[in-house]
């Protein structure tokens, strides 16, 4: 009487991929991400064990097995936040394990996430920026474009899947505001400035010129159309990818700071708001965080500017300084 084979880890690991996919209806991103880290752990159990991957049972998936993989992967120069997130893999694996009713606990709850470190984000000074924000030809099309792009980016500090995802009916040019849906399905309105609207206005008018971008039907009950903001020389939506290579160019282009991104764009509106004297939370809501300590993390003052700040504002700050030792 044959027996019926036992799963693999590997043949779990699919089965919980394919969970994610049509169950949790996780972006395709995220589901690369989790095949990269459950895969590269598997990778290395196999390695220990002398086999090959698709041999390696379940009960390979150990305390010892995980402290050994964040172990080699510190031996291999990642980040902590990296080893940080292939932990998280590992986590909600090993919970959706226990709801499959293959493994009795959570075999890493007993295992600390490595410290990550606290480093700032990179941003643009003034100087910088308005040397960025020059940079397109504005004698093309391509080039008042990414002008409108620059100039949203810095004046709203829109995340940039939020950005890519404007229609022309999320923009109010009246109240010089713009509907974004940011995380989690949530709504919110965040206005920006007369350059960037005059730079809106200088794309829209070169609309007429490239082809007809196809207006689909968004499925609500409002059936508000989305004829998309910022269009490829095509006529097609901007893709993330595409904006993340258009502002990258740029940032080269104008020898600016280095590492900067959408999102250091993002970091630089919401530092030079802090420094102009707007109120943290002011600033959060603008940015759409759920929590003010994601707020925190996104600005970042210098110590010299903390120390002008002290001295204007506390009382005794320079009465202090000037009494003698």
């Amino acid at each position: 009487m044959s027996r019926t084979p036992v799963p693999s880890l590997q043949a779990w690991i699919r089965e919980y991929l394919a969970f994610l996919q049509y169950n949790r209806h996780v972006s395709v991103h995220t589901l690369r991400a989790y095949r990269t880290d459950l895969e590269l752990w598997l990778a290395f159990l196999a390695t220990r064990a002398g086999c090959r991957p698709s041999q390696v049972p379940l009960e390979a998936f150990d305390v010892d097995g995980v402290r050994g993989f964040l172990a080699s992967l510190r031996d291999r120069g990642n980040s902590r936040s990296s080893t940080a997130r292939r932990l998280a893999a590992l986590r909600t694996f090993s919970r959706y394990l226990i709801r499959e009713e293959r493994i009795a606990i959570d075999l890493t709850a007993m295992i600390g996430a490595p410290r990550r470190e606290k480093t700032l984000p990179a941003h643009l000074s003034g100087a910088d920026v308005d040397k960025l924000l020059l940079a397109p030809d504005p004698d093309t099309v391509a080039g008042r474009r990414d002008a409108a792009i620059l100039e949203l980016f810095y004046a709203s500090g829109l995340r940039l899947s939020e950005l890519v995802a404007l229609d022309l009916d999320d923009v109010n040019f009246g109240s010089r505001v713009v509907r974004v849906l940011g995380k989690g399905g949530k709504e919110r309105i965040v206005p920006f400035n007369q350059a960037a609207a005059r730079a809106l206005r200088t794309m829209l008018a070169d609309h007429v010129s490239l082809p007809q971008p196809v207006i689909r039907t968004a499925p609500s009950r409002h059936r508000r159309s989305r004829a998309p903001l910022f269009l490829s020389l095509r006529g097609t939506r901007l893709t993330t990818r595409s904006v993340d290579r258009i502002v990258r160019r740029y940032a080269r282009e104008a020898a600016v700071a280095q590492g900067i991104s959408p999102h250091a764009l993002r970091h630089t509106f919401a530092t030079h708001l802090l420094q102009a004297g707007a109120d943290l939370r002011a600033i959060q809501e603008l940015l759409g965080h759920a929590r003010l300590s994601t707020t925190q993390r996104y600005t970042h003052l210098d110590v010299q500017h903390l120390m002008d700040v002290y001295r204007q504002a506390h009382p005794r700050a320079e009465k202090v300084e000037k009494d003698p030792a």
